[in-house]
Order: structure tokens, then C-alpha cells, then sequence
């Protein structure tokens, strides 16, 4: 078992420190399966074509899975069956993690994660903004470790339509609803989760594109033409995906219940 980050005392006194001393939940073998298997034979649903996996057209396309595409960028899938969990609890948890005590997002993964910190805390603590608008133009502030030890991180997050996306895609059987942003750091990326509902829960999507970032207000490829991402990257990013989201989908529904109104 991996060694936990460091709390502070002020931490251990937090009702949901309980969450952060628990074991991590298990990965399901087939998840770890595909992470020891190597890169997908399959490519992800390309950048250009994002608007597909929002509309649940992306079929042909990789689900779970990781690689390099041809132009050298590579990208992440994973899709999570989180029962029990609603959509209003994932619209709650992105904002609420953001603010207050890193405990926070520590307990999403206490093994990687070490602080999350918006830097608009105001507006992502006003009621007024509806809860789902609450990570839109915000910029959290991230300490993570993927695998290459702690790494500072900007994730800069957007609204669907400044992203690109088709806005009239939210709100629909294949998307309740999501977030999106754009990763500033040492290897830049642009990341979306969407959900809805499915069996008894929701059924959590998520895809990343490396070797994107903004230029000129528009989310580009960054990456050299002659530059290819190393298969580490993708690999890396997978093993922590599959990790964190097992376990938000284990702790959620009680961490909402609990806290839903302390914000």
C-alpha cells in the first residue's frame, strides 16, 4: 500500500477525516487489466470530434483505455458505474472540493493528492451561481502525483460552449451534466467528465486529450510536430484516474449527505 499524504491536526478534527484514514476502494480487475495490457489498439474519439462523445456517439472509439495517436498527442478514457451516486452530487462535489480545507481533496485520493484551491473562492461559495456553474471560469489550483511524484498543476475550467462543446448536448440522456477544463503544467492537457443516469447510480465518463493547451484564446495541440508523448504519459494518468474515481464513487454518497450544505 502506498504511503498517505500529510494531514495537520486541524485535518484530523474535520468530521470527514474518517474518509482520508479508510482504505482506498479496490480497482476492479478489469480496469487493471487494461492498464497492464499496454496502449489501446483502439484510438480515443478525437479532439476535433469531442461533440461525439458528448452526444454518446463515440461508439467506435475507445471507452476505457489509454494511447498515442498519430499527430504525437495521446489521450485517457475510463468510464465509472458509481451506484448510488446522483447527478446533483457530482455537480455539488467539483466546486465543493475547491474551497475550504485541503482535507477536502485529500479524501478523493489520500494516497496522490495533496491540495485542490480555486481561485475564485467567492464565487464558487455563492448560492446564487447555480451549483453546476460553479467550476465555470474558475481556475483550481492543483498538487497531484500521476505517478512522477507531486506535480503542480493549473486547471483552468470552462463552460461547455467556451470549451467547444455543443451546448445543447448537456441536459441530455448522455450527458445530466459535466465539467471541462484546460491543464496548465508539465504536460498540458484538456480533460472532460460527463454523467447521467444509469442502473441505480450514474455512469461517470471521462476523457483526456495531451498535448493540448490554449493559444490564442482556442484550445489547440501544443505538442511539436516532430514530438511524440512517451506511452508513460497516458499510462500514468490512466492508473490515476481508475484509482481516484473508484474511490470518489465509494465515498460520495456519504460525504454528500453529510456536508452538502456546508459549503
Amino acid at each position: 500500500m502506498a504511503k498517505k499524504v500529510g494531514v495537520c491536526q486541524e485535518e484530523r478534527g474535520l468530521p470527514y477525516f474518517k474518509y482520508f484514514e479508510q482504505d482506498l476502494a479496490p480497482i476492479p480487475q478489469e480496469k487493471l487489466d487494461v492498464l497492464h495490457a499496454g496502449p489501446s489498439e483502439q484510438m480515443g474519439v478525437p479532439f476535433a470530434d469531442k461533440n461525439l462523445f458528448l452526444a454518446g456517439k463515440d461508439d467506435d472509439y475507445c471507452q476505457v483505455g489509454f494511447g498515442v495517436y498519430e499527430d504525437g498527442t495521446a489521450f485517457v478514457c475510463n468510464t465509472t458505474y458509481m451506484p448510488n451516486v446522483t447527478g446533483e452530487m457530482l455537480d455539488w462535489w467539483f466546486p465543493w472540493h475547491s474551497v475550504g480545507s485541503d482535507l477536502r481533496y485529500k479524501i478523493w485520493d489520500p494516497e496522490d493528492h495533496y491540495f485542490a484551491r480555486a481561485d475564485n473562492a467567492a464565487y464558487v461559495c455563492d448560492p446564487n451561481v447555480p451549483m453546476h456553474q460553479k467550476t465555470w471560469g474558475v481556475n483550481h489550483y492543483v498538487l497531484e502525483d500521476v505517478g512522477g511524484g507531486p506535480d503542480a498543476l493549473k486547471l483552468c475550467f470552462k463552460s461547455p460552449k467556451d470549451f467547444g462543446y455543443d451546448p445543447n448536448q448537456v441536459g441530455t440522456d448522455v450527458c445530466q451534466s459535466m465539467v471541462c477544463a484546460v491543464g496548465e503544467g508539465n504536460c498540458a492537457a484538456a480533460m472532460t467528465h460527463k454523467w447521467y443516469p444509469y442502473r441505480d447510480g450514474v455512469l461517470f465518463c471521462s476523457r483526456f486529450w495531451i498535448g493540448y493547451g490554449m493559444v490564442d484564446g482556442k484550445i489547440q495541440k501544443i505538442v511539436p510536430d516532430d514530438v511524440r508523448i512517451p506511452d508513460f504519459v497516458p499510462m500514468g494518468l490512466f492508473a490515476h484516474n481508475i484509482k481516484e474515481f473508484t474511490n470518489l464513487a465509494a465515498i460520495l454518497p456519504v460525504v454528500y449527505a453529510e456536508n452538502r450544505d456546508q459549503f
